[in-house]
Parts: C-alpha cells; sequence; structure tokens
C-alpha cells in the first residue's frame, strides 16, 4: 500500500516530464501523419506495365514539354538550388568540412523524388487539363495521402544523413581524422596518395548502393501517393515491383537522370536550375507508363 502512495503522490522531475510530454507529442504526430493501414485494405492494387526504352524517351519529351508550358516552376526551382550551391561553396572555404562537400552535393540524387514532389504536381494538374503556375506546386500539401508522402520523405532524408555518415567514415579511414589544412593540401591528399584514390573507390562504391536503394524506393512510390492514397507501404512494395518488372528499361532510366544531373551539377549546380524540372516532369509521365489507370 505504501508503495502504491508513493507512485500515486509522485512528483515528475523535469527529465520525466520532458520525456512523458515528448512521447505524447510523438502518438499525436503519430496519429495524424501516419494514415491508419485499414482504410488502405479494399483499394486495389495498382498494376505494374512493361515498358520500353522508347517509353523513356517519350517520358523525357512530355517532361520537356511540361517545362515549357509551365516555364513558373524554373523560377521556383531557382530559387532552391542555386542556393545550395551558394551553401556548398561556404562549405567549401571551411576546412572542417570540406570532406563533406562531395557527398553533400551528390547526395542530393537521394532526396531528389521528395524535393520533385510539387514538379509531379504541377504535371498532375496539367495532364487533367488545367491551368498551372509555380504556386499550385504547394497543392500537394492538401493531398489526402500528404501524411504517408511526409512520411516517405522523412524516410529518404535519413537515408541521406546516413550517406553522409558513411561517406565521412570512409574519409576517417583512408585519411585520417585531421582536418585539411589548406584546400591544395586537401586535394593533394584526395588525388595524389593511395589513401585518396582508395577513399574515392569505397565512396563511389558505397554511393552507388545508397542511390540504387534510394531509386528503387522512391521512382514510383511518390508519384504513386500523389496519385492515390495507397499507403507507404503499399507504395514501396509498387516501386520495388516496378523497378524489378523493367530491370533493364529502369536502370538505364537511373543512369540518365544520374548523368544528367552530374551534368546539370556544374558550375555549383546552376545547370540543375533547366535539368531538374525536366527529370521531375519526366518522372511523373513515366509513372503512368509504368502504372495502369485505376
Amino acid at each position: 500500500m505504501a508503495s502504491k502512495d508513493h507512485a500515486e503522490n509522485h512528483v515528475e522531475n523535469p527529465f520525466e516530464f520532458v520525456l512523458e510530454k515528448l512521447g505524447w507529442a510523438v502518438a499525436d504526430v503519430g496519429r495524424a501523419v501516419i494514415p491508419n493501414p485499414a482504410r488502405h485494405l479494399g483499394q486495389a492494387v495498382p498494376v505494374v506495365r512493361k515498358i520500353t526504352f522508347h517509353d523513356l524517351v517519350d517520358a523525357l519529351r512530355e517532361g520537356a514539354g511540361d517545362v515549357a508550358a509551365t516555364r513558373d516552376d524554373i523560377l521556383f526551382i531557382g530559387l532552391i538550388y542555386p542556393l545550395a550551391g551558394l551553401v556548398l561553396a561556404r562549405l567549401a572555404f571551411s576546412l572542417d568540412l570540406l570532406p563533406l562537400v562531395f557527398p553533400l552535393a551528390s547526395g542530393f540524387a537521394l532526396i531528389g523524388p521528395f524535393a520533385a514532389i510539387g514538379l509531379y504536381e504541377l504535371s498532375r494538374r496539367r495532364e487533367q487539363g488545367r491551368s498551372v503556375n509555380w504556386l499550385d506546386a504547394f497543392g500537394v500539401l492538401r493531398s489526402p495521402a500528404i501524411g504517408s508522402i511526409l512520411l516517405l520523405g522523412a524516410a529518404e532524408l535519413t537515408l541521406f544523413a546516413l550517406w553522409l555518415g558513411v561517406a565521412f567514415q570512409i574519409y576517417l579511414i583512408n585519411l585520417g581524422g585531421a582536418a585539411p589544412q589548406t584546400l591544395a593540401g586537401f586535394e593533394h591528399s584526395v588525388f595524389q596518395t593511395g589513401g585518396g584514390w582508395a577513399m574515392i573507390a569505397e565512396g563511389v562504391g558505397a554511393g552507388f548502393l545508397f542511390a540504387v536503394l534510394a531509386f528503387a524506393l522512391s521512382v514510383v512510390s511518390f508519384p504513386l501517393l500523389l496519385d492515390r492514397d495507397v499507403g507507404v507501404t503499399r507504395a514501396i512494395s509498387t516501386s520495388l515491383h516496378a523497378v524489378a518488372a523493367n530491370a533493364g528499361v529502369m536502370t538505364l532510366w537511373g543512369a540518365i537522370v544520374a548523368g544528367a544531373l552530374v551534368l546539370g551539377s556544374a558550375p555549383a549546380l546552376v545547370g540543375l536550375i533547366f535539368v531538374v524540372p525536366v527529370l521531375g516532369h519526366a518522372t511523373w509521365r513515366l509513372y503512368r507508363k509504368i502504372i495502369a489507370p485505376a
């Protein structure tokens, strides 16, 4: 009885209070953001179709047509990527963070599908015959599947953070933990030492694995969630199925996306102002070719 009275009269210390309130907040956010799986049970499973190389060409052509018709979205993207280039340039002058410049730049591809969700919305509205402007990109916030979209976006951001962690560990293993003393010294260590070349090889290999995983998880899932509120689990499984069923063509699509992003990244990501809108709209058009209408 005494212990029961003690428990009832126990006064929480600040740490316990914060943990309790944090637990309540997480539960509330979970109920608000994570969809109720029961509401997806009766929905038809999306049908994955076979596509060909010609479908990729058509998707790129249609994506370019969307960019030409909705040129305001270039201004919208233009506010993001040059700023990202400036941030990277600032990092380049901070010697402590210099080893993360390349992982940050290359890691943008991991979160690209989430960042392009507004472009998918513009393409979706345009194919419905509606006039659009860049403000319509924010219409995604009114999507019934916004909780699932945000949850999947958080997963991509987590993958991005993991990639940065792995890349930094590769740097530490091969070139040691001391911060570069000069930019020239860092370049020498990377390109003129055995440890530097080992870091490049290991980094490229690890980055490739992260890119393949991010691509397979998201290439269809984000457009699918915007099109139909099927839930995160079904969206991811459909994306994986689509990649597996069209392995050769989707590998080529991934290579096209990667190559375009590399070309658009120089100088200072300015080229991405033009590359990203085309790839974003083309991804939506490719989704329409892969997934049969409901």
